[in-house]
């Protein structure tokens, strides 16, 4: 179902999905990985279209543009009121009955291919906005993510916590210095469904020393069950560093781990849940597992062509997956403010320029 000639829904896997502004930064990333065979799990892009024309079709598109706007010179108070107020006429509208048929046709479509049974796939519903991708602008960690959501019900109402998330406190008073306040009136936000991993260990990883900024390692974070536990924050990860050209690890940090994010089979929701036994003081992962992480890793940043920020996951069955995949801005950051403070020849300023060029192209999301 399409409207103004562009897609309510995109798979990741459809060529049109690679380089498609209606992904959104970070399933655009996703569809861009998916092209390129890696082993990204199937899901599907309620694109930023639908987005648009949710709020057109509930009547809350001028008060979208109003909220923003007030927020914009508003004391926390204020914002948080905003905020409240609209969060909850999103969550409360209905889904306009074309956007719903779509939703809930990929979603079904999903299962088929995935041999669900009656119960439903269980996923994870992501929000992907376009500002993730603006320059001066980092909006990671402030929109909404969803585990283990199962059924297309669940499915349309996580979809409109991930709109409303648009209008959380965090976004509606984020500003970048770097980044014109007009660029930030009307942006959107693609909302992913995504078919869940099993995870029997998953994290994050780094094609250079986020410490140090060293390109000759590659430095993996891991941990027992989800990687919410290590994205999040809730549970100390085990840490590997690894030459990236001879593959050894040089260093091993391994921490004990007595619970780990997964379902809890009480609730049929993701929370702390507890480690077997046997698992609470061994690695969560093999020495050949982190063998195979790290040449991925090498894959990816050469397809980027420059340090990637990788979240992965690995299955019960010992199968690898690619969660999701950012450029690393810290060291990028530096590294381009060391370059302006070079100093201040006739042939530094030239040099400077052009390799300040290099790393401005080698970091942009495609």
């Amino acid at each position: 179902m399409t409207t103004t000639d562009t897609p309510f829904v995109l798979r990741i896997d459809d060529p049109a999905a690679v380089g498609s502004p209606l992904l959104g930064g970070k399933f655009g990333s996703l569809a861009e990985m998916t092209a390129a065979g890696f082993a990204v799990p199937p899901g599907f892009g309620i694109t930023t279209t639908a987005y648009r024309y949710f709020l057109a079709e509930s009547g809350l598109a001028d008060a979208a543009r109003t909220v923003r706007a007030e927020a914009r010179g508003a004391d926390l108070a204020r914002v948080q009121e905003l905020s409240s107020a609209f969060t909850a006429q999103i969550e409360a509208a209905a889904m306009p009955p074309a956007l719903e048929e779509a939703i809930r046709g990929s979603y079904a479509e999903l299962a088929e291919r995935s041999g669900s049974g009656s119960a439903g796939l269980a996923v994870a519903v992501r929000s992907s906005g376009e500002s993730e991708d603006l320059a001066g602008a980092s909006f990671a960690g402030q929109y909404d993510t969803f585990l283990w959501i199962r059924g297309a019900d669940d499915v349309l109402t996580h979809v409109r916590r991930c709109w409303a998330g648009m209008f959380g406190p965090a976004v509606l008073t984020y500003r970048p210095e770097a980044t014109a306040d007009a660029a930030l009136a009307d942006h959107g936000i693609c909302v992913g469904v995504q078919q869940m991993v099993e995870a029997r260990s998953a994290g994050v990883m780094f094609t250079l020393d986020p410490v140090t900024g060293d390109r000759s390692k590659v430095v993996v974070e891991g941990c027992w069950g989800l990687g919410e536990g290590v994205v999040g924050g809730g549970v100390t990860p085990s840490r590997f560093v690894v030459d990236k050209v001879t593959f050894e690890i040089v260093r091993r940090e391994l921490s004990p781990q007595e619970s780990a994010y997964g379902v809890d089979p009480a609730t049929n929701t993701v929370g702390l849940v507890p480690v077997a036994e046997e698992r609470r003081a061994a690695p969560c992962l093999a020495d050949e597992e982190i063998d195979t992480l790290v040449k991925l890793a090498k894959r990816i940043e050469q397809h980027r062509g420059a340090p990637q920020d990788i979240e992965w996951a690995v299955s019960e069955a010992g199968d690898v997956h690619v969660l999701q995949v950012r450029p690393e801005t810290v060291w990028a950051h530096r590294r381009a403010e060391q370059l302006v403070a070079q100093p201040k020849s006739a042939v530094g300023h030239v040099l400077a320029r052009f390799s300040g060029m290099g790393v401005t192209s080698g970091n942009r999301t495609s």
